[in-house]
């Protein structure tokens, strides 16, 4: 079973173009499969696999209180998996059809109220010098972008185009999309790229975010760096750059945005993804009903 898992995570990888994380977890999920396969039903041969087996692994997940989604993700690595050896003649039945992923309760999109962004970019003291700047710089573009960490980190100096106020990034499944931004983005932009030019680096970098020493900035950086600054203007337990994600999404509805521009922004390959926001909207709408009106 190990060539062909190889060889799915080749597909994947090369072909499907799938962001490390998302292979490290489909890489995860095959393993945990396997030995499950080996020590329960001392199984070797893929082929010898129904969806009863499958169905039994699953089970076992939930007895062992794993969290639902995870549970969900595992059944999608399956199905993506035999989907590939279907392809591949490896096996000419599919047992992931008879296989139903369990529900999940949809959970709001955690999102910092707009009061808490404006004390964070006017009150919070981000020091001085080219570390201030570039930190400062970060939390605005996420905010003011709606783009992914990944999508961030990667970002390099040839993407920012001044002129036309706009990011070119690189999203999932390598689509290639197009943000507009601010004036006032564009002159801390500015600002920041001219500060960068004159560091001491011993190698000039092409990556628009880099650390003290000139190295591409990387995931645990920013996001140790989102967890501090939030922490200083809100008390919620969830602090991530992906949190500043939402928080764009939603003050973007809740302002006004129509969800079809929102979906081109975020990058969403459908627009259900993107409804998940009206929610918020919702329940906030719903709030100031109970709180304002004399019969609620």
């Amino acid at each position: 079973m190990t060539n062909v898992a190889e060889k799915f995570i080749e597909y994947i990888q090369y072909e499907k173009r799938y962001s490390p994380h998302t292979i490290t977890s489909y890489k995860n999920d095959l393993a945990q499969f396997f030995a499950y396969l080996s020590a329960v039903y001392q199984l070797s041969d893929i082929k010898e696999v129904n969806h009863l087996i499958v169905r039994s692994w699953m089970v076992s997940l939930v007895e062992k209180k794993i969290d639902p989604r995870s549970i969900n993700r595992k059944v999608t690595t399956l199905k993506s998996f035999y989907r590939f050896l279907l392809r591949e003649g490896i096996l000419f039945e599919n047992p992931m059809l008879k296989i139903q992923a369990p529900k999940i309760a949809k959970k709001l999109p955690l999102f910092v109220e707009k009061d808490k962004m404006t004390l964070l970019f006017d009150h919070v003291n981000f020091g001085e010098g080219f570390s201030a700047f570039r930190d400062r710089l970060l939390m605005e573009i996420f905010y003011s972008t709606g783009v992914r960490l990944s999508e961030l980190i990667n970002l390099k100096e040839a993407d920012v185009d001044l002129g036309q106020l706009s990011l070119k990034v690189l999203g999932k499944r390598n689509k290639e999309r197009i943000i507009p931004f601010s004036h006032a983005l564009k002159q801390h932009i500015a600002d920041y790229l001219e500060l960068k030019n004159k560091q001491s680096f011993k190698n000039k970098s092409l990556y628009v975010f880099v650390t003290d020493n000139g190295e591409k900035l990387y995931s645990k950086f920013v996001y140790r760096l989102t967890v501090k600054l939030l922490g200083q203007v809100t008390t919620m337990k969830k602090k991530s750059p992906h949190v500043l994600r939402h928080t764009f999404a939603t003050h973007m509805l809740n302002n006004g945005a129509d969800i079809n521009a929102i979906k081109e922004l975020l990058g969403h390959a459908n627009l259900a993804a993107t409804q998940v926001y009206t929610h918020n909207t919702i329940e906030k709408l719903k709030n100031i009903h109970k709180q304002s009106h004399p019969k609620a």
